[in-house]
């Protein structure tokens, strides 16, 4: 059970969110409906909010060991960003290249949907839909950058969903130092993710919807969710509980938990934002293999984060990953190095969280219409705008609708379980360890490290 202080300690967003997080009531005995629902992330709140939306008269309940948004949902970087979780050539292996640019469709999709959904519920998180620059700071990245391009160009798209952007645009748009080239994509949004989360929250609760908070599920099972405090019944049981999933016994395999982590600066004078520029508020990275990512927040500051935590052998979620110097301290020299006319700004927040990355770094949403155990996840850094598909997903293949999300290709995408351990802290280290290794050598001068990557290729899907 956690105090306020303790929640609002994990991420910028909880920490400044207005008004107090006072915890739901736990479940008080044993109690029946129709859908039961572990986990109170984006992914449990969005299944929750399709299916009232779909059927108001349904028995929805929400099962949270913690607090709504506790989770990935409350810390990650506020990036509301398209593309699909996996490598496009896998997916269109079993389903074809047209499936796979149908899907590429629905996720851009996706990110209006947040947005009219946001407005239609009055949500005060911030979204701006000012899409994702990618920036390249060196020759190495500019080479991987005009290779995404192309990659898209094969794939059909054009200049409309991705494009490149000459140093002077780049500059137009806010001021990076060094940068090269960079590629951009509109369709992606800035969020303060803590808001959002808790925003839907409100709103599964105004459509009848009950959420159960400081309540652990012990066991998930065809039927049932047995907690601490009592026995959930339902016909349709769903985990919603991505990295945390692992916690299960039966699932610890499932995913590999990587933590990725964030700092973010003081409130950042006009002076600084004058220099700056970034008025439309993109959502931006670089193109190191540990790329940062980083938004400007509703109270103008940046946050900023990238991979490169330790994984934790025999624990792999826990708390104590959750800051890490080493990574703060990179983070940091990150910010003023793309950005100098933050240089002397106070660090005011460092935090982390875990993302759940299946074997083959490719998404599933499922659902047994026999036993009516249901689960999505593994989003592998795609998390805000999968979580919306995977929540209406889940909601059509409960109600046996048949709908163009239903036919996608991570619907009953099967989740290849990671080896045990200590193979999956090694790939972990060899991930983390060789992608650090080749962003040094690039940025001393040394040509495109494929040959480096191509030795962890295996770890990555692909």
């Amino acid at each position: 059970m956690s105090d306020e202080r303790h929640i609002r300690d994990r991420s910028l967003w909880l920490d400044t969110f207005p008004g107090p997080i006072r915890p739901r009531l736990a479940l008080q005995g044993d109690t029946d409906c129709d859908v039961a629902i572990v986990g109170a992330g984006m992914t449990g709140l969005w299944t929750a909010y399709a299916l009232l939306d779909a059927d108001p008269s349904l028995r929805v309940r929400v099962i949270e060991r913690e607090v709504a948004g506790f989770g990935a949902s409350g810390r990650n970087g506020g990036w509301v960003s398209a593309g699909i979780a996996g490598v496009a050539e896998e997916w269109a292996k079993p389903s074809g290249a047209e499936a796979v640019r149908q899907a590429e469709r629905v996720t851009w999709r996706s990110v209006d949907w947040i947005g009219e959904r946001v407005a239609q519920e009055q949500i005060d998180c911030g979204f701006v839909k000012g899409g994702i620059l990618s920036v390249a700071r060196t020759a190495a990245q500019e080479e991987r950058v005009r290779d995404y391009i192309d990659h898209h160009r094969q794939w059909g798209w054009g200049e409309e969903d991705v494009r490149a952007l000459s140093p002077a645009e780049i500059a137009e748009r806010v001021a990076i130092a060094d940068a090269r080239l960079a590629s951009f994509t509109p369709h992606g949004a800035r969020i303060n993710p803590a808001r959002l989360v808790r925003g839907i929250a409100e709103a599964v609760e105004r459509k009848g919807g009950v959420i159960y908070e400081q309540t652990a599920a012990r066991f998930i099972e065809p039927g049932r969710v047995v907690t601490e405090h009592g026995t959930v019944r339902a016909a349709h049981v769903v985990r919603a509980t991505e990295a945390f999933t692992v916690q299960f016994k039966q699932q610890s395999r499932t995913y590999l938990p990587l933590y990725s982590l964030m700092i973010a600066t003081e409130p950042l004078p006009q002076a600084v934002w004058d220099e700056l520029g970034w008025n439309g508020c993109e959502t931006i990275s670089d193109a190191h293999h540990l790329f940062f990512y980083a938004q400007r927040t509703t109270d103008n500051r940046i946050a900023i984060g990238g991979r490169g935590a330790p994984y934790g052998l025999g624990s792999p979620v826990d708390e104590a990953y959750e800051r890490h110097d080493g990574v703060k301290a990179r983070l940091t020299n990150t910010l003023f190095s793309a950005f100098p006319a933050t240089r002397g700004a106070a660090i005011t927040h460092h935090w982390g969280g875990a993302l759940g990355v299946p074997r083959d770094w490719s998404m599933s949403v499922t659902h047994d219409p026999a036993t009516g155990l249901a689960f999505a996840g593994g989003y592998s850094g795609h998390g805000v705008a999968a979580t919306s598909i995977s929540g209406r997903t889940l909601a059509d293949l409960i109600l046996r609708r048949d709908t163009e999300l239903t036919k996608m290709p991570w619907v009953n995408h099967p989740v290849r379980k990671w080896e045990p351990e200590p193979l999956r802290w090694i790939a972990s280290r060899a991930i983390v360890g060789i992608m650090g290794s080749s962003d040094r050598a690039e940025d001393a001068g040394a040509a495109r490290t494929a040959r480096r990557m191509a030795i962890i290729r295996p770890f990555l899907g692909h």
